[in-house]
């Protein structure tokens, strides 16, 4: 997805608003949820680019389980606007630190691609990832649909299905055997990774395939759905689900002034931002939620952090308007 959604944008707020959420996925979603409904000033800036969106359904969520991203997020942005949070269907091109408040408050300047800005005193970075898929040719036109990444996420609709696992790197280990337990009939495509004697010999107990000979391409049925494999010898090999481990990389566009510090995942599974408790950063004022720092994080995880964040923004703005009412009441006293 590269135009943004042609859903109505609310208008950008006039002076500065406690906080602008940079994206507008569930983690983005609720941390504006909790901080709308604790009346503050907040705008949502949303890309449209969910990483969930060739997905038919969520799964794995409680209650909402089965239900479609899109309807999420639909009802996402309606709670969030019924408390009275902004969100503008835009793309931050900068974030930067501005200048300090007359009473030494943080200032955040956001930029949209378009050129109009907003002024904010915190920023929730909720920008999510992108997975980035092996270079292997017809791959990419099944994602989210017959070439998955995530047993949680899609399994039980796989369950039961010739299922191929395209190895990656290290963590393709685990991930066949996750795969192994939805269904009898797995193959591992070793793809020039290391497999020892040891991993061999456990795949040999669990019944899965191994094959070592490079994939060259993805085959389709003549309907277009997802056939097999070409070997780089020539061989097919039928598969209905391929399941990649991805290399997952957070979204940093527009974000480079903030120098959020960046984190890398063991055995080079992917990169994020670094945060602590409840998102905070090394950087005054900015929190981080979601998948942009932590790229393993479901549908419920993110809106569970987004929320702890929105808090944590709130309870500290809070003692900020405290210490200015404290400081304003005693130079009033002050003969």
């Amino acid at each position: 997805m590269n135009e943004l959604p042609s859903y109505e944008s609310d208008a950008l707020p006039e002076g500065t608003v406690d906080a602008v959420v940079i994206g507008g996925g569930s983690a983005g979603l609720n941390g504006a949820l909790i901080l709308a409904r604790s009346r503050r000033s907040v705008l949502v800036i949303d890309s449209g680019t969910p990483r969930n969106a060739p997905a038919e359904a969520t799964h794995g969520f409680i209650v909402l389980d089965g239900t479609p991203p899109s309807e999420i997020l639909r009802r996402g942005r309606e709670q969030v606007r019924r408390y009275g949070g902004r969100i503008v269907f835009a793309k931050a091109a900068s974030a930067e630190p501005a200048a300090l408040s007359a009473d030494g408050d943080l200032r955040f300047t956001i930029t949209l691609t378009d050129g109009r800005s907003v002024h904010a005193r915190r920023v929730l970075v909720a920008t999510g990832l992108r997975d980035e898929l092996p270079d292997v040719p017809g791959l990419a036109e099944h994602w989210g649909h017959s070439v998955v990444h995530c047993p949680y996420c899609h399994g039980w609709e796989v369950r039961d299905e010739p299922i191929g696992v395209l190895a990656t790197g290290p963590a393709s280990l685990h991930h066949a055997l996750m795969f192994r337990q939805l269904t009898d009939d797995l193959t591992y495509f070793t793809q020039g990774t290391d497999l020892d004697e040891n991993d061999r010999a456990r795949f040999a107990a669990r019944n899965i395939r191994i094959i070592d000979t490079p994939v060259k391409e993805v085959v389709n049925n003549d309907d277009g759905t997802l056939a097999g494999v070409r070997l780089s010898d020539g061989q097919i090999v039928a598969r209905r689900i391929l399941a990649v481990a991805t290399h997952m990389q957070a979204r940093t566009e527009g974000l480079e002034g903030l120098n959020l510090p960046m984190r890398d995942l063991p055995d080079n599974m992917g990169r994020g931002f670094a945060s602590g408790m409840a998102g905070t950063t090394e950087v005054p004022g900015v929190w981080v939620a979601g998948n942009a720092t932590d790229l393993s994080a479901q549908v419920g995880a993110a809106g569970a952090a987004g929320a702890l964040a929105g808090a944590h923004i709130n309870g500290l703005l809070a003692a900020v308007d405290t210490d200015a009412a404290l400081a304003a009441a005693q130079g009033a006293t002050t003969p």
